[in-house]
């Protein structure tokens, strides 16, 4: 099955349970929906948008080089034949 029947099969079962609800009640539960879908879309944005500019030092991109490098331990052991 493929996963765009078994959304189709959520959507529709999901139909069959609001059925019996009052229309009033189907308008509040598509109000709370709207502001949800808003907030998640929103919130993805914020998300994208943090992802660039987050390193914050006050070093210059040289020094973090050359710190990075000199970090760098090597521990590779040559066999004697």
């Amino acid at each position: 099955m493929k996963a765009i029947d078994i959304n189709t099969t959520l959507i529709e079962g999901y139909l069959r349970l609001l059925d019996n609800l009052s229309p009033s009640n189907k308008l509040d539960l598509i109000s709370k929906l709207t502001t949800s879908v808003k907030t998640d879309i929103t919130d993805r944005k914020k998300h994208f948008y943090k992802a660039f500019g987050a390193w914050d030092s006050k070093q210059s991109a040289d020094q973090i080089i050359s710190d990075i490098r000199n970090s760098r331990t090597f521990n590779r052991q040559i066999e004697q034949f």
